[in-house]
């Protein structure tokens, strides 16, 4: 039997995900991190991108999140997010809208305000379109 940790992904809305998993990978704020079961105590930031956990036997199931927090401990793991949601329930052609209007108002901005919104949107549309690439690439969608 395989070594197994609960994990928790939750939104502000809802639970998207609770149950046992082999391994997570998430987007952290320095890089992708894998989290196994028995990994250290550990608290970071989330980038917008996907969260990929390793259930019992090996099958992936892919999750987009908005950013947030990954929180480890010994025997569970909780990923925290504004937004989170299936990989397979978002939205492809709204995420490519999103990302033309985010870059666009990175070329038009205004003011310092207007700029960090255009960046935080364009990060959270090029992590929907990243989330799509990768599951297409592991199932051939």
């Amino acid at each position: 039997m395989a070594i197994t940790m609960h994990v928790d992904i939750v939104s502000a809305e809802e639970a998207i995900y609770s149950g046992p998993a082999e391994m997570l990978v998430a987007s952290a704020e320095n890089g992708d991190i894998g989290i196994l079961p028995h990994h250290s105590p550990l608290l970071t930031m989330l980038k917008p991108g996907e969260v990929r956990v390793v259930k019992i036997g090996g099958e992936p199931e892919y999750y987009y999140v908005s950013g947030g927090m990954l929180e480890v401990l010994p025997h569970t793991v909780t990923v925290l997010a504004d937004t989170a949601m299936r990989a397979d329930s978002v939205d492809e052609a709204a995420a490519i809208r999103a990302k033309n209007e985010a870059q666009q108002a990175l070329k038009d901005y205004s003011s310092a305000v207007d700029y960090a919104r255009a960046q935080a949107e364009l990060a959270e549309a090029v992590g929907q379109l990243q989330t799509i690439q990768r599951m297409r690439k592991k199932y051939g969608r």
